[in-house]
């Protein structure tokens, strides 16, 4: 059974982690933590913080969907994904994609299909916030669209 939660606050990996451990039949968790990284690849400007929205109600119910499909493709016994919303520093998580199965291919395959849709399916909206005191909206990219296919 899958875990969803659109969230303000941190998350902790290790207790996430152990809330997973679905018994026995655990023979593997995947595991990917992203965090805001200071130079987004924006011409060399310094980011000061990444600001994300969502719609509430509608980013749960469009990663819910996204989770069932991992844990059908991939045979999970669960998966966790947590997303943060609001202002977020250098270094702080963002998202928190964890997958458990029987076997670790799957898990590790579920936790790339889980990330690779998440960046491109989920509805949200990053604003980042750079050191000279500009902000601008972050666009699609071609190279998370490309990610996404290999999993179509």
């Amino acid at each position: 059974m899958a875990t969803v939660r659109v969230q303000e606050a941190p998350f902790d990996l290790g207790a996430e982690m152990a809330a997973l451990a679905c018994g026995g039949s655990v023979g593997g968790i995947g595991c990917f933590v992203g965090v805001v990284r200071g130079d987004p690849g924006t011409g060399g400007r310094a980011l000061r913080a990444l600001t994300l929205q969502h719609y509430s109600g509608m980013t749960e119910r469009a990663i819910g969907a996204i989770a069932a499909e991992a844990e059908r493709r991939f045979g999970l016994l669960g998966c966790t994904v947590l997303h943060r919303v609001g202002t977020l520093g250098i270094g702080e998580g963002i998202v928190l994609v964890l997958a458990a199965a029987p076997h670790r291919g799957d898990a590790l395959a579920a936790t790339g299909f889980l990330i690779d849709w998440l960046k491109t399916r989920a509805p949200f909206w990053k604003r980042q916030e750079f050191e000279d005191g500009s902000s601008e909206w972050v666009e699609a990219r071609e190279a998370d669209d490309a990610a996404a296919q290999r999993w179509v």
